[in-house]
């Protein structure tokens, strides 16, 4: 089962991401983590990736997309993963393509979590609220200024991947503003029909 979870900052991705990981047993691969693993591991795409970081240049979607190769050939992700925070660009989208096909793989569906702008700027808000009323430190990603920052580079770079996706016949959608276990149930009944395939 091969997926990537779509939708703004905020939506849910990363706690419905866990919850597709205990229950599938795949991975969630996070283009930050394997850019760090993959310096720290010094292979020749992390050594590209290093010295673009040192330089302060950002690192290319080549380079990405090749991290991105590396990783699934892993065992664990034999069996399919999850991309999350990836692809940000129909251009990343299409590089992505283009490596799976080269690889024999496809995705199975493009999950997109469907949520009001307004509602989750007072779902940020609530919980830097929270997290500040615990005595712990508050996200800087958290306060209401960096979060529409966010939302607004997601509208401009990341939002156009849902038509792309749409018209290639895998985007599918959920409630991203349901009960947490309401949307997992939606996932789990969406998800189900590809764990067989990809098994």
């Amino acid at each position: 089962m091969r997926i990537i979870l779509l939708g703004p900052p905020g939506a849910g991705k990363g706690t419905q991401s866990a919850r597709i990981v205990e229950r599938f047993g795949i991975p969630q691969l996070s283009t930050g983590d394997m850019l760090r693993a993959a310096v720290a591991a010094g292979t020749p795409v992390g050594l590209k990736a290093k010295a673009l970081m040192e330089s302060g240049a950002l690192v290319s979607d080549e380079i990405v997309i090749g991290i991105v190769a590396d990783r699934i050939e892993e065992a664990d992700a034999r069996q399919g993963f999850i991309l999350d925070g990836f692809p940000r660009t129909v251009a990343q989208a299409v590089a992505l393509e283009t490596m799976l096909s080269q690889k024999g793989l496809r995705l199975d569906a493009v999950v997109e979590f469907k949520v009001d702008e307004d509602a989750l700027v007072g779902r940020i808000a609530k919980r830097a609220a929270e997290t500040a009323a615990r005595g712990e430190p508050v996200r800087k990603d958290d306060t209401p200024e960096v979060f529409k920052t966010r939302l607004e580079a997601y509208r401009a770079q990341t939002a156009p991947l849902s038509a792309h996706y749409a018209g290639t016949g895998l985007l599918q959608q959920v409630d991203g503003m349901a009960p947490i276990d309401e949307v997992t149930k939606q996932l789990e009944t969406m998800l189900a029909p590809f764990q067989a395939v990809s098994a």
